[in-house]
């Protein structure tokens, strides 16, 4: 295996797991920056007032994404097994 095609894969394997982790991490993001917003006008400062929203949220996200996620792991995992003999 030549460093170009170990590259591409390390490359791709990445970029699934962004996408694969995306819809959790973007919607804790979001619940975070509005439990904040909402903690700053009201001047409550406790830390784990934004916890257990931000963990329902990311949940539900991910019960949300579940067929889409496993369809792009299904995927990538088909081309891997697929192109065996051709990288090695």
């Amino acid at each position: 295996m030549d460093p170009d095609l170990a590259v591409d894969l390390a490359r791709e394997a990445l970029v699934i797991a962004t996408l694969i982790a995306a819809p959790a991490l973007l919607a804790g993001m979001v619940v975070g920056v509005v439990i904040g917003l909402l903690q700053a006008l009201t001047q409550i400062q406790e830390q784990t007032v934004a916890f257990v929203p931000k963990l329902l949220a990311m949940f539900l996200a991910l019960g949300l994404a579940l067929p889409w996620i496993l369809s792009r792991l299904v995927e990538y995992s088909h081309h891997l097994i697929e192109n065996i003999p051709t990288t090695l």
